[in-house]
């Protein structure tokens, strides 16, 4: 196969951005209403050209990535080429995905004073702030509460405040959100990396430069790019000793989305190693401390948002929804079905039961990973990111970006492997099953399927790359000494 310099894929993959961001500019997910003329619909005869213009780009910057990835790119020039790949995205409407129209509305509904976790955006009035975000919102979210945390709503409320809603800047607002979260992630992954002793160009292909990672938390402004900048922060200062204040990080991961909390569990293992005394003291710290400090800061950041505790109810309100990626709710979808032909049964409450089924198989998994990390067989934040990946696919809803929960954090862990390979190739291959428009297409799933088929073929013809040897633990440790994290309450080195 042909093969470029890193200069030579980061060139190719701007080209490639540039075309998908160009095509994204006419075919994404633009406002019902702008009262600026820049994101208008020009009608189907543009807009499916563009389209493919757009599906054409994203391919070519798979191509160029997964290639970039064999390169012996320095930290610099990784971190260089994700700053050329983000670029062209800046000031495109949204792509792949209309939720940040709904964080836009539910940001003006904090402002208006409406409760988020009782109403959707369609109780805005359509003339006043946020009623054209509500007007873009998909028709499942209209009515459906909010299930982000306090500090999320903050944000987006002060987005739709200095904004007075208007939607371009409202957008443009948000997306300067989703570029912190990026930044945060970088920083997080670097020096994860080094506790780990893994590569940091390494991790920063897979974790950030990844398109996953760019077309939705980049391109489509989605919050679980705060969520995972919080989480993995937080893992990074807990394994330099800095428990407390990774907790209070993982509080606030919390405030966005929910499955932040499944790193406490994680963190508690790493407090629990570095603690003296009696061993139900140590128990008991590792177990209840961090919790203790997460739940601390997330109260105060639900009293301080004034929108209440309603978000302990609405976290179920996406499982709702069906999503073909889900295959919990496909089983529990395809058994409901087959009962109400043989038997006419309801087929809900057995898709239900099988859902439940599927997030209880998570919980017993990722304490079984817990108990794994504790023993000292696993690194507690390896085995966080194996946790949320179990999560992701037991989960009742899945979407794409899901996948980067664990992703991101297996990526400051793992180098090379089985694991980084599915990784790789369901990166590839999840990229596509979104439209820009944000629906998900029959022929996404198509080419889905193609992509994973090929990448998979690359991968199985293409001379894998030798596993590292055991890399060095903490600075200044023998290279043959088995690799183990930094405690919880071990000194603090130089960041």
């Amino acid at each position: 196969m042909w093969a470029l310099s890193a200069v030579g894929y980061r060139r190719l993959g701007t080209a490639a951005a540039l075309a998908t961001a160009v095509g994204g500019w006419i075919s994404g997910k633009l406002p019902a209403h702008d009262p600026w003329g820049l994101w208008v619909d020009h009608g189907a005869s543009v807009r499916i050209p563009a389209a493919v213009l757009a599906y054409a780009g994203l391919t070519v910057l798979v191509v160029a990535w997964w290639q970039y990835g064999r390169t012996a790119a320095t930290v610099r020039e990784t971190l260089t080429t994700l700053a050329w790949w983000t670029a062209p995205f800046l000031l495109t409407p949204p792509l792949y995905s209309a939720d940040v129209y709904s964080y836009i509305a539910q940001g003006a509904m904090v402002v208006e004073g409406l409760d988020v976790y009782t109403v959707g955006p369609s109780s805005l009035d359509p003339a006043g702030i946020g009623g054209d975000a509500a007007a873009s919102v998909g028709n499942h979210w209209r009515d459906t509460p909010a299930p982000y945390g306090p500090l999320f709503l903050l944000l987006s409320a002060a987005v739709a405040k200095t904004t007075g809603g208007t939607i371009v800047p409202a957008v443009l607002a948000m997306r300067l959100i989703a570029l912190a979260s990026l930044l945060l992630i970088v920083w997080a992954l670097r020096r994860l990396a080094r506790e780990h002793g893994t590569g940091e160009s390494r991790a920063l292909w897979l974790g950030a430069l990844n398109p996953l990672l760019l077309m939705h938390v980049v391109g489509g402004m989605h919050n679980d790019g705060l969520m995972i900048g919080l989480m993995l922060a937080g893992c990074a200062l807990a394994l330099r000793g800095r428990w407390v204040a990774g907790s209070a990080l993982i509080g606030l991961a919390m405030m966005v989305k929910s499955p932040a909390a499944v790193s406490l569990l994680f963190i508690g293992v790493m407090v629990h190693a570095s603690a003296t005394g009696p061993q139900v003291r140590r128990w008991a710290k590792g177990l209840l401390a961090p919790g203790l400090v997460a739940c601390a800061v997330a109260g105060s950041a639900t009293l301080v948002s004034g929108t209440g505790f309603g978000w302990l109810r609405t976290q179920g309100v996406a499982g709702n929804i069906h999503t073909a990626l889900s295959l919990v709710s496909d089983l529990g979808l395809g058994l409901g079905e087959l009962g109400r032909l043989l038997l006419g049964t309801d087929p809900e409450p057995v898709k239900s039961a099988v859902q439940t089924l599927g997030l209880a198989a998570a919980v017993v998994l990722i304490l079984v990973l817990a108990r794994r990390s504790m023993s000292g067989h696993l690194p507690p934040v390896h085995a966080l990111g194996l946790g949320l990946l179990a999560l992701v696919a037991l989960s009742p809803m899945v979407q794409p970006w899901y996948l980067l929960w664990g992703l991101v954090v297996v990526a400051a862990t793992q180098q090379h492997g089985r694991l980084v390979a599915v990784l790789t190739v369901l990166s590839a291959a999840l990229v596509y099953e979104t439209h820009p428009a944000g629906g998900t297409p029959a022929f996404g799933f198509v080419l889905a399927g193609i992509a994973a088929l090929v990448a998979t073929l690359v991968i199985r013809r293409t001379p894998s790359v030798p596993e590292p040897a055991p890399v060095p633990g903490p600075r200044g440790a023998h290279p043959d000494t088995p690799h183990a994290p930094r405690s919880a309450e071990a000194p603090r080195g130089t960041a």
